[in-house]
This record gives structure tokens, C-alpha cells and sequence, in this order.
């Protein structure tokens, strides 16, 4: 596994890779959005990353990698870990190259990821399913390549892999010759992106601004970045999974520090939104991290107005079964969902007079668990209503009060939401 941070990728070693994906990722559109670009008041324009046929850049790099693995490399076989895009990329590489490959996957990953994984490699891969999280399927393929002398293929923090996931800067540059772009969003997780991305706009357009974008949960390089040194998160959030990581690459690092203009935060909410947005207003389908430079926009809403602006779209492998926890984060996030415990007297009629007095018109019940006769005098409830506007909570919770129905609100007490809910 490559370790030296002294690296910087050339753009002759990307213009390499870009010629040897050929036929093999798409050059992916560059397509302008009229309603983000109105919203704004500036030109954006969407790379659409998902449209890539493994549905994510990764192809990109973990191709440019075991393409250029040696004879004695190949042979011995080649690993990796990965609990999504990567292990994709990976699996279809290996196909095409018809190189043997051993993936580990964590032993909760959904059964549509360990399907696709399989379909792209059909039997050229071996996928082993490991332990209960990444960390538990790296060291275990770790293991495996110390044992058998293989070669890992790690998704981030690797020259060739650097080099490969550069050449979606090649494209857009050649796909905007034209009119110079200001500003480039790029999500960040190991940072394989941004890096090898910004070090090509470092030196065909250094004028465009490249803004990384983190989940507020996962941190790893905007704090990296204010510490001067790669540093290792405690503990993240893992729900954005393709962007979730407790330390980007010490290659990754290096060049980013230098190229990245801003690294700037997301809450998962506001992600949630977006994803909901894109679907609903765009037949877009992106993953958490596949919408995070879109995200990110209203950060940067008043520098970008008459700019130039991409969004990476890197993404779209959305488990469908994700989508009720999806809603209810940019519900909560938008303060239009709202979860109480509720005091009901222990008498008929109590839940009526709560529906008819105390909600408003608009007001929709969402959540409901009760159970009678906790004590003598009232029976608590922990309720979730749903508002239509977040100006509505404080009157619903003045009413609540005023009829004494109002036991405590939970939305900021995530010990205790995290127990109830």
C-alpha cells in the first residue's frame, strides 16, 4: 500500500489513465440545470458520475490500478475491501481484465450491494463477507495479502487510483472549453477524488476554485487540514457510506491540502433534502455522497451568483430499502417533524380532545406508541407529528402546555430520541 506523501500526479501520468479507460468508463455528460442555475442566479452544471455503468467514478481508478499491476502481480491475484462503490469497480475491472479478485465486504453489507458486486464479476471474484464493519474486512484482506502475497487494491490511497479518478477533471476541462469554470464542488471521503481532480485544475485552470464537501459526521479531511496533519477520527457517522471515513490518505492529504481552496461541511439532513430534491424535481437518483457538492450550494450561494459552477454527481447506488430514513432525516432537518412525549389523563376521550384541540388543521400524526396506565393519572406517549411549516411548532406547543398534554420534546435530546425512537 502506497504511504509516501511526496506525491503529486503528472498530468502526463492522468492523460495515461484517461487513455487507458478508454472504452472501458464513460465520458460522462456534462449537463447544465436550468432550476439550480436559476435558484442561484449563476451556471451550474451537473458531471454526471452516476451515469458511469458500475453507477459511480470509481471504475475510474481501481481500473487505471489493476491495469497496471505487473505479470507477477496479476498472477498472485489482487484484494480489496470495500462495503460499496469501490468493491464495484474492483469486481468489474477484474472481469474485464479477467484477473482473479477477492473482495471483502463487513458481514451486515445489504444483499442488493454483495448481488451487484457479484454481477459485475461474475466469476473472476470471490466476495468473503467479514466481520461487522469495514475495519473488521480491511484488516482480514490485510491478512490475506501478507499470507498469499496479493496485492491490495486500496480505494483511495494509491498513485494509479489517484491518477484514474483525475481524469473526471480531464473531461470536464475538455467539456467547458468554451467558458472557464469558477468554481468545481467535489465530495470528499479517502479524498482519491478531490485530490487527483484538483491537481488537474491546478494545472491546466488554476484559476477554478475546487471546494471539497464532508458529512458533518465524517470530517476526516477538512480536519486534517486544520490540523496540518492527517489525523484519525474517534468516531464518525457512517449513514452518508460512500463519504465516511476515519482517515483519508496521507497521499490524498498532501495534494489536497495544497489544492483545495475550502473544504466545507454538510449536515446529513440538508444531504437528505437534496437527494429528495433531485429525485423528485430531477428523476435523479443519488446516493448520500453523490449529492453532497449539490449540498453544498447554499453554503456558497452568494459567492457563486454569475459563476461558472460543477457539481460532481459521483454516485447513484441508493439501496431503496434507505428511503423512510431518508425522509424522516430531512424532515427533522427541515424542523417539520417533531417528536414529544405527550401526558394523555387516563380517561376515554383524552386522545380525541389531543387530535381536535391541541393539532392544527395541517398537523399530521406520524408516529404513536402508547401504553396505558403507566400510573394513575396520566399514560405518557411518544408522539411524532409532522408540520406543514416549521412555524407552526411553537403554537403547538403552547397548546400542548395549556392543556397539559406537553410531558418533554425529544428532537434535542438525542440520547434519550435515540432510545424512543
Amino acid at each position: 500500500m502506497e504511504t509516501r506523501t511526496t506525491y503529486k500526479p503528472s498530468l502526463k501520468s492522468v492523460e495515461q489513465a484517461a487513455s487507458r479507460l478508454e472504452g472501458i468508463a464513460s465520458v460522462t455528460p456534462l449537463i447544465n440545470n436550468m432550476q439550480h442555475s436559476k435558484k442561484y442566479e449563476c451556471n451550474i452544471m451537473f458531471k454526471r458520475e452516476d451515469l458511469q455503468e458500475v453507477r459511480s467514478y470509481k471504475i475510474r481508478g481501481a481500473y487505471n490500478k489493476i491495469a497496471s499491476l505487473t505479470d507477477t502481480e496479476i498472477e498472485n491475484g489482487i484484494v480489496c475491501a470495500s462495503a460499496g462503490n469501490h468493491a464495484q469497480g474492483v469486481a468489474l475491472s477484474c472481469k474485464i481484465l479477467k484477473i482473479k479478485g477477492t473482495i471483502f465486504m463487513p458481514s451486515p453489507t445489504p444483499n442488493q450491494k454483495i448481488e451487484q458486486v457479484k454481477m459485475f464479476g461474475e466469476n473472476y471474484i470471490d466476495v468473503i463477507l467479514f466481520g461487522d464493519s469495514f475495519d473488521d474486512a480491511y484488516h482480514a484482506a490485510m491478512k490475506q495479502c501478507e499470507e498469499l502475497s496479493k496485492t491490495f487494491i486500496h480505494p483511495f490511497n494509491d498513485k494509479k487510483v489517484i491518477e484514474g479518478q483525475a481524469t473526471v477533471g480531464l473531461e470536464i476541462i475538455d467539456q467547458t472549453k468554451t467558458h472557464p469554470i469558477h468554481y468545481v464542488f467535489v465530495p470528499i471521503g479517502g479524498g482519491g477524488l478531490s485530490a487527483g481532480l484538483s491537481s488537474v485544475f491546478k494545472e491546466l485552470s488554476p484559476q477554478t476554485k475546487i471546494i471539497g464537501v464532508e458529512p458533518k459526521g465524517a470530517p476526516s479531511m477538512s480536519t486534517s487540514i486544520k490540523n496540518n496533519r492527517n489525523t484519525e477520527l474517534n468516531h464518525i457517522e457512517n449513514f452518508v457510506d460512500g463519504a465516511a471515513v476515519k482517515r483519508v490518505g496521507d497521499l490524498t492529504f498532501e495534494i489536497c491540502k495544497e489544492t483545495l481552496h475550502d473544504v466545507i461541511i454538510v449536515d446529513e439532513g440538508k444531504i437528505c433534502q437534496t437527494i429528495l430534491e433531485l429525485y423528485n424535481k430531477e428523476a435523479i437518483v443519488a446516493e448520500p455522497a453523490g449529492a453532497l457538492s449539490i449540498a453544498a450550494l447554499d453554503t456558497y450561494a452568494n459567492e457563486i451568483k454569475g459563476k461558472n459552477v460543477v457539481c460532481i454527481i459521483s454516485g447513484s447506488n441508493n439501496d431503496i430499502t434507505r428511503t423512510a430514513e431518508i425522509k424522516e432525516r430531512a424532515l427533522l432537518y427541515s424542523n417539520l417533524k417533531h417528536y414529544f412525549i405527550v401526558k394523555f389523563p387516563q380517561r376515554a376521550g383524552a386522545l380525541k380532545e389531543f387530535v381536535v384541540e391541541i393539532l392544527g388543521p395541517n398537523d399530521d400524526i406520524a408516529h404513536f406508541e402508547y401504553t396505558k396506565k403507566s400510573n394513575r393519572d396520566t399514560g405518557s406517549a411518544v408522539v411524532g407529528i409532522e408540520l406543514k411549516s416549521p412555524e407552526d411548532l411553537e403554537p403547538l406547543i403552547t397548546k400542548m402546555k395549556l392543556h397539559k398534554f406537553y410531558g418533554d420534546y425529544l428532537n434535542n435530546k438525542p440520547d434519550l430520541f435515540q432510545f424512543l425512537i
